[in-house]
């Protein structure tokens, strides 16, 4: 026969990007903070983002060769993205070892135990760091090594959790340029904003996933701060947005292709979803931080999106 005719699932039509260079948009977009972020906590930050990413793709390239028995799939990148997300969630003076651990669970159980890129359902990078905080929680919520006199990321949540007023204390423009503690990938606003605006230009992602989660959590934040009499009121919003791992979450871990709704009023839900979320945690949950476990949630609640929501067939009205 001239013509073959062959029977093969969607999609028949296959645009020119390739998981390769979306991942490395990422790892490029993650550049300034993790400049900054060197810049504020020291040389350490570039040691344990290498162990991070060099564990990822060791525990691919061995899951792929030895139990899967297939190709390996290290040259998508995509454990690269994962190490570098995964070391943005943790302190930088936790131990080299924990941090394998966490690399090996975020590989190994979050993203190939459902057969790789594509397939996972939960954020890599987010379920390694869940498990090292459940596992190694002292470790995990050790600010000691960082900046000295600075009462800022994660332990200044915890403090405006119970003393909402000290907002009006804070000096948002050190927040914003990186004059804070916390997670190595939350030290500076400036830069993930930065990275940000590299991955809406190159549309690797679009702007409903960021500003849902972000309008939510300001809209929370007027609300609660309004509460104080008017004294707080545009002060907190601004502090959530800024602090913790708020902006991290919704630009670089929300917006993961393979866990969030694939239409842009599935993307919309699903990011007031993760605000609202957030800031319950935040306010009155047992943990300074929701961002993650906010995420992760929503993550599940991602195939019900789709279902209900799913984009027009072609040819229907």
């Amino acid at each position: 026969m001239a013509t073959r005719l062959f029977a093969a699932p969607s999609p028949h039509i296959h645009g020119g990007e390739k998981s390769s260079r979306i991942m490395g948009d990422v790892v490029l977009a993650l550049m300034p903070a993790l400049a900054i972020s060197t810049y504020v906590l020291g040389w350490r930050v570039l040691f344990i983002t290498a162990v991070a990413v060099a564990s990822c793709v060791l525990f691919e390239w061995l899951i792929c060769r030895f139990l899967l028995k297939r190709r390996s799939t290290i040259h998508d990148l995509s454990a690269v993205v994962t190490g570098v997300l995964l070391a943005f969630n943790l302190p930088v003076g936790i131990p080299w070892w924990i941090v394998v651990i966490g690399a090996l669970v975020a590989i190994g159980i979050g993203k190939m135990t459902f057969g790789g890129l594509g397939t996972n359902p939960f954020n890599p990078a987010l379920t390694g760091r869940i498990f090292l905080l459940i596992a190694y929680p002292v470790a995990m919520t050790d600010w000691t090594t960082g900046v000295p006199d600075s009462l800022s990321g994660s332990t200044l949540l915890s403090d405006i959790k119970y003393a909402p007023e000290l907002v009006s204390s804070l000096n948002f423009m050190d927040m914003f340029g990186g004059d804070m503690n916390g997670s190595m990938g939350e030290i500076s606003a400036l830069a993930l904003i930065i990275g940000g605006i590299y991955l809406l230009w190159r549309r690797v992602i679009t702007w409903h996933i960021p500003v849902s989660i972000l309008g939510t959590m300001a809209l929370f934040g007027l609300c609660v701060g309004a509460t104080y009499g008017g004294t707080i009121t545009y002060e907190l919003p601004l502090f959530h947005i800024l602090a913790g791992g708020a902006l991290l979450g919704a630009i670089y871990m929300a917006t993961d292709y393979s866990t969030s709704p694939m239409t842009h009023k599935g993307m919309i839900i699903y990011g007031v979803g993760i605000g609202a979320i957030t800031m319950i945690i935040r306010l009155w949950g047992a943990y300074p931080e929701g961002m993650s476990f906010a995420i992760f949630i929503m993550n599940a609640a991602t195939p019900i999106i789709n279902k209900y929501l799913r984009p027009k067939r072609f040819g229907t009205k």
